[in-house]
């Protein structure tokens, strides 16, 4: 019998993809978590309900097609887990955004309300408090968040407390531009339906059946004894609990690459584990019955698995605390086991948790961070180059330490390989000095500040915390100076433009393909890495940004990126600025020699096109406004425009922007991107709402604005 030419050239190429992955058959387990969350990626990716539904069911029949065509080979089996992995990540996600389903505010109201308080949040850097509440009005979702002035919030409050106050309520915003922060996405698998300032006076009710928690009160505590950033550095450390640190110094710390520190995961929780099994173990070797009877490292790492758990829920038991808990805890098992302390399939399994109970985390930045780290570090330490170099040996102190700098230098220049195209993309800023600075800090933090914190919290029980405190306050001053003096030099943090998600795809794939297998075609992840790389590089940065409510417009000037409007608030500067790619303040337009701008109007050229934007919510005399749109290449205005108004390219008025939400041009390509896809089926698009009453209508006045000279 003699099989067709075709399969007699395909039969090697098939035996060596066989011989390879027998080869790493200990590391396709790590790919289940992978193609898991790609099937969460797919369904966030894909617009519409009928494309999620085609997509399971191709990777059904794929999955089916790999068993029968594969006669039972390892890549057979391998193609058909992962793509019943994908289709089950989809599934899973679709599901748990239906679970999650509330009614959301249809439009922004002013509403009076009676509610109950489910959670207090004290953001004291920026004199404010943020209140999770659960409303008793029929015509609000069930579960809001308010911010409320320090001063305006009345005694007694905490869970459970019932209180009644007037606030402005708003639907969850959706990004401002592309590639902006998407709370409206966030807002819905957390459950809030509308966001909002409230108004003073804030009658209390009922007060707090209880105490506040103890997380509110570790917190308090410690910013009694340290002020400021500091303060709210070693609250962070202790509680998770950021709300106390100065937007300037969270940028420092952001920039120089350290913002790690201040969100409770994977560093913090190894440091109690490891402290904890410590102490356990010296107290419990001093008791000669109990070293002979008993595996004191099996009780030390159960005490452990408790200082982890209880750490987590002190901490708020967010996403990456969780799955950093869980590592510890898989971690601890080994151990218990008799396994190695960390490994690629403990990581792999920690992803997967997250992975089943949060698929939407998935999207996130906190997920990608926290995994991107330890997944390059392991991946770096199971190296076998690295696993010799780092062996131990009878040698030199000098020589040890000098050993042990060298693999805190190349594991810190991973890390931030590894994190660069995440903060990259979800942030557009790219830091340059993030691994010398954590070289020092990550060192700093576990090995002097948690520990002099610690013990001043335990000297506290009995009064005698003040100098430890002291000492707390000097070292995370010294902290605080290391990340200032990294923010402060030249070229620390790069403004990149927002990067296309297939490009952000791309270096996810390579990432993996390098980091995930270990033998020779590892090397081909350099493929994707580098066209995605190169393509993130080559995406230029636009031309004029358009908030989805019209209001806010920038335009790229010879000096950088220009605002439209001159009060405009520190939130929508720093989105503009961000997503405009630069690396100082925004401007304003009235302020430059290319746009010519009254209170109303502002004509800007942007090399040989013209851009009118109207800058206040007076009305326009029809006939003026129609000769100027028909000068001018783009109009934009925040209102509805009257047919008349007929620019020669595009028309960005009220209408449209309903539709596209926020959008960038690039006039040099032409191109266009929008936050909002046509048709667009995702529930945080389309969700239902509650209408609240309707305000009292207002007047607003006609008048004839000054128009720019020229038109």
């Amino acid at each position: 019998m003699h099989l067709p030419r075709r399969q007699m050239s395909l039969a090697p190429m098939a035996a060596a993809i066989e011989r390879r992955l027998e080869a790493e058959r200990d590391r396709l387990p790590l790919w289940l978590p992978v193609m898991l969350g790609a099937g969460v990626a797919a369904w966030f990716a894909l617009p519409r309900a009928a494309w999620w539904s085609a997509t399971a069911l191709a990777l059904l029949a794929f999955a089916l097609a790999a068993v029968a065509m594969g006669r039972g080979g390892r890549c057979a089996r391998m193609l058909m887990i992962g793509a019943l992995a994908m289709a089950a990540g989809l599934g899973l996600v679709w599901w748990r955004a239906e679970r999650v389903a509330a009614p959301v505010l249809a439009r922004p109201a002013v509403v009076a309300m009676t509610a109950s308080v489910v959670r207090v949040e004290s953001l004291a850097a920026r004199d404010l408090v943020r209140l999770t509440l659960l409303p008793g009005v029929a015509d609000l979702p069930p579960r809001v968040r308010v911010n409320l002035a320090t001063a305006d919030v009345p005694v007694g409050i905490g869970p459970g407390a019932t209180i009644r106050l007037r606030a402005r309520l708003m639907p969850p915003p959706e990004a401002a531009v592309p590639g902006a922060y998407n709370y409206a996405r966030v807002g819905w698998f957390t459950g809030i339906g509308a966001t909002g300032r409230g108004f003073a006076p804030v009658v209390m009710l009922t007060p707090s059946r209880g105490q506040s928690g103890l997380r509110t009160r570790l917190g308090a505590h410690i910013t009694q004894r340290i002020a400021g950033s500091a303060g709210g550095i070693a609250s962070a450390l202790a509680t998770g609990d950021t709300g106390a640190i100065t937007q300037t110094d969270a940028d420092a710390m952001r920039a120089a690459g350290l913002a790690h520190l201040l969100s409770v995961s994977g560093l913090h929780i190894t440091a109690v584990v490891t402290a904890t099994m410590v102490i356990v173990l010296r107290l419990l070797a001093l008791v000669p019955a109990l070293a002979l009877r008993v595996r004191l490292p099996l009780v030390a790492a159960g005490a452990g698995a408790l200082a982890a758990i209880g750490y987590t829920l002190l901490t708020g038991a967010e996403v990456p605390t969780i799955r950093s808990c869980v590592a510890a805890l898989l971690v601890l098992v080994g151990l218990a086991l008799g396994r190695e302390a960390m490994t690629l399939r403990l990581v792999a399994a920690g992803a997967l948790v997250v992975v089943i109970v949060w698929p939407e985390a998935v999207a996130g930045p906190s997920f990608q961070l926290s995994f991107a780290a330890i997944t390059a570090i392991v991946a770096l330490h199971e190296h076998p180059v690295m696993r010799a170099f780092a062996m131990q040996r009878d040698e030199a102190w000098w020589r040890r330490l000098a050993r042990g700098g060298v693999l805190l230098l190349a594991t810190g220049v991973v890390v931030e390989a590894a994190l660069m195209p995440i903060a990259a993309y979800h942030f557009h800023k790219a830091g340059l000095y993030g691994a010398l600075a954590n070289i020092v800090a990550i060192p700093w933090t576990t090995f002097v500040v948690m520990p002099l914190e610690v013990l001043a919290l335990l000297l506290d029980a009995v009064g005698l915390g003040a100098p430890l405190w002291w000492l707390v306050t000097h070292a995370i001053a010294a902290l605080l100076g290391l990340a200032r003096a990294v923010a402060a030099a030249p070229g620390a943090v790069s403004a990149v433009p927002v990067m296309p998600d297939g490009a952000f795809a791309l270096i996810v794939i390579g990432g993996l393909w390098l980091a995930l297998w270990r033998t020779g075609w590892r090397r081909w992840g350099l493929v994707p890495l580098a066209s995605g790389t190169i393509w993130a590089l080559t995406v230029p940065s636009p031309d004029l940004l358009v908030t989805g409510d019209g209001r806010h417009a920038a335009i790229r000037t010879t000096t950088g990126i220009s605002l439209l409007r001159d009060r405009t608030g520190d939130y929508m500067r720093a989105v503009l600025g961000e997503t405009g790619a630069i690396d100082g303040e925004p401007g304003l337009l009235s302020e430059t020699t290319t746009a010519r701008c009254t209170a109303d109007l502002c004509l800007a050229m942007v090399g040989r096109w013209r851009v009118l934007m109207t800058r206040s919510v007076y009305l326009v005399p029809v006939n003026d406004l129609a000769d100027a749109c028909r000068n001018a290449d783009v109009v934009v205005s925040e209102r509805r425009l009257p047919r008349t108004c007929r620019p020669r390219w595009l028309r960005l008025d009220r209408p449209v922007l309903t539709g596209t939400g926020g959008i960038t041009v690039n006039f040099t390509s032409e191109t266009i991107r929008t936050v909002r896809t046509a048709g667009d089926e995702h529930p945080w698009r389309q969700p239902p709402t509650v209408m609240p009453p309707r305000p009292p209508r207002q007047e607003s006045r006609s008048v004839r604005p000054k128009w720019p000279g020229g038109s």
